[in-house]
């Protein structure tokens, strides 16, 4: 569900895109400003202060997309967001973007929890496989959490696909019982 703030901004991007792939690519570069945004805590705290002007917020923002590589397109998105006081958000108007994506190209998610990381083979395989199970493309999420021992827990809307070793080991826990 995307959150209704997020709604517009995520709208507009598409629209200006103009294309589920260039929406995609700009998704990609909006997620590794995100990531840089949330890394340093400087940079919280400048975007979230109200007494910093705009020119100075661009300036930084301006310096970080040309170290990084964006697109002029994803340079004026921030722009707006930070004009409309919105950069703190871009987390929530990434993944509305990413919605939409899906939306758009037919294209479901999955949220993968994996017992350790996985090679871009096996993140294809476990991609291919769950393609086969529900019949369209997915969108993969994934994380390590190692309490699992082994295998990975893959969530597709309301659907539980189950395949770690932790949960082999309940579900022979509860035949004893």
């Amino acid at each position: 569900m995307i959150r209704r703030f997020a709604r517009p901004y995520a709208r507009a991007a598409m629209e200006v895109a103009k294309s589920p792939e260039k929406a995609a690519l700009l998704r990609d570069e909006l997620t590794t400003f995100e990531q840089v945004r949330k890394s340093s805590t400087d940079l919280q705290q400048m975007y979230a202060n109200p007494g910093i002007d705009f020119d100075s917020k661009n300036k930084v923002t301006s310096a970080i997309a040309k170290r990084l590589g964006l697109s002029d397109l994803a340079v004026r998105l921030l722009d707006v967001l930070i004009r409309n006081r919105r950069i703190n958000d871009l987390s929530d108007i990434v993944a509305g973007l990413a919605t939409m994506i899906r939306e758009a190209t037919g294209t479901v998610a999955a949220e993968v929890r994996s017992a350790s990381q996985l090679s871009s083979k096996e993140e294809a395989d476990l991609r291919a496989m769950l393609e086969r199970k529900v019949g369209a493309n997915v969108d993969v999420d994934i994380t390590v959490d190692a309490s699992l021992i082994g295998g990975f827990v893959a969530k597709i809307g309301s659907e539980v696909y189950d395949a770690s070793v932790s949960g082999k080991i309940e579900k022979f826990r509860e035949s004893l019982a």
